[in-house]
């Protein structure tokens, strides 16, 4: 049995394929594994290669931190709120996006870029001398409003791409069978759209979970999330583990996340969505 040429350079292909797969998930996978170590270590001192002692120990002091559970609970209700107002908000503009032809209709759809166009801090600094004058640095309505922003993106492009790859046959039956607008959209269009509209409401809670710079730069020192909590650890040289199991604690809401984002949404959720 012979192999060809072209056989030969699409092994070859497959193999680095492999290999800068392999590099990869090494590069991502081995700061978590230090970490994910750090948090259950007691002892580990230089040049020791692997930790001299495991244990519970600094879980329990830990969690025994008010300001840890503080910061946790103002997290959830934080990033409870944006989601729901980035919903409330953003859902009806994105199916007008996706459905009306109005003037400015492009500038306006690509104008949701700029949070992510220009460098995040400059944008922040700029708005936070709004909050300044408006009162709202250190309030909790103030992070809200600046992780909003955040969160347009991901709320309106993804579900305009839903509501576009929706089957507008269906629709314009019901309507002819006497179905309101209303009715059309909720028995319709709304399930259709709804996995995809689901993995950006996902994407946003975790984001918005996680976002760091907008809600030190609003927030401080008043308003501390778990990410601002953790890095408040790490500069002031609190025992590492600290840092390490707040870190353990962050990742929980992501795992959660994608065990709903494979059981719930579907893995055809994204290309349903982006297919239009």
């Amino acid at each position: 049995m012979s192999v060809g040429r072209s056989g030969f350079g699409d092994l070859r292909f497959d193999w680095i394929g492999l290999l800068f797969a392999c590099l990869l998930t090494l590069f991502i996978a081995l700061p978590l594994i230090v970490v994910g170590t750090w948090a259950f270590t007691e002892v580990w001192r230089y040049p020791s290669v692997i930790p001299q002692q495991f244990g519970l120990r600094f879980w329990g002091q830990t969690l025994a931190r008010g300001d840890v559970w503080d910061a946790l609970f103002l997290s959830l209700r934080l990033t409870t709120t944006v989601t729901i107002l980035s919903a409330v908000i953003c859902l009806p503009a994105a199916y007008a996006f996706a459905r009306m032809r109005f003037p400015g209709r492009n500038i306006l759809f690509l104008s949701f870029l700029a949070s992510h166009a220009f460098p995040k801090f400059g944008l922040l600094v700029a708005i936070a001398g709004i909050f300044l004058q408006l009162g709202l640095i250190s309030t909790f309505w103030g992070v809200v409003l600046i992780q909003l922003v955040g969160t347009l993106m991901l709320m309106i492009w993804i579900p305009v791409a839903a509501f576009q790859n929706v089957d507008r046959r269906m629709e314009e039956a019901a309507r002819d069978a006497g179905a309101t607008p209303l009715r059309v959209f909720w028995s319709i269009t709304l399930p259709q759209a709804a996995p995809t509209i689901s993995a950006a409401l996902l994407l946003t809670f975790v984001g918005t979970f996680y976002e760091t710079e907008g809600a030190w730069l609003i927030g401080a020192p008043q308003v501390r999330t778990m990410p601002v909590l953790m890095i408040s650890f790490i500069n002031n040289q609190i025992v590492v583990q600290y840092g390490a199991v707040l870190s353990v604690m962050l990742w929980v809401p992501s795992f959660i996340a994608l065990i709903f984002a494979r059981r719930v949404i579907g893995t055809g959720a994204f290309a349903r969505g982006f297919g239009a």
